[in-house]
């Protein structure tokens, strides 16, 4: 059986928007100037940032202040931004069969999460809950 080709990164970027755009809507809303962004890989600075060194283990990253974090003081700081790293999630998409929208949305569900200040564990309780 032939595989399906790998998504390129504006193939992944659409996937990105539209999970995005599927978000419901008091969640989308408070998303503000949220930019959505695909590479490759993540950067040494980005793995460093949490605590990774491995470049296939990172799929997805939030880099910015967290809703409750922010101020009405703050200004001339960069929008938030959530990237997807498009090699580890081809590559987990390769490994579970999980279908890469699947893959997509539930990164960019995870991240947005960071954006709102909910933790990795806050995130794994519940996605747990909703099983």
């Amino acid at each position: 059986m032939h595989a399906p080709p790998t998504p390129t990164k504006a193939q992944m970027q659409m996937m990105a928007e539209a999970a995005f755009a599927a978000l419901p809507d008091q969640f989308r809303e408070r998303m503000g100037d949220v930019v959505l962004q695909v590479e490759d890989f993540a950067t040494p600075e980005q793995l460093a940032s949490v605590n990774m060194d491995d470049r296939w283990q990172l799929s997805g990253l939030y880099e910015g202040e967290p809703l409750p974090d922010q101020s009405i003081w703050q200004s001339g700081r960069l929008p938030p931004r959530i990237w997807l790293f498009r090699e580890p999630l081809i590559a987990e998409w390769r490994e579970t069969g999980v279908g890469m929208e699947d893959l997509v949305r539930h990164v960019v569900v995870h991240e947005a999460g960071h954006h709102f200040g909910f933790s990795d564990d806050d995130m794994h309780w519940l996605e747990d809950q909703a099983d």
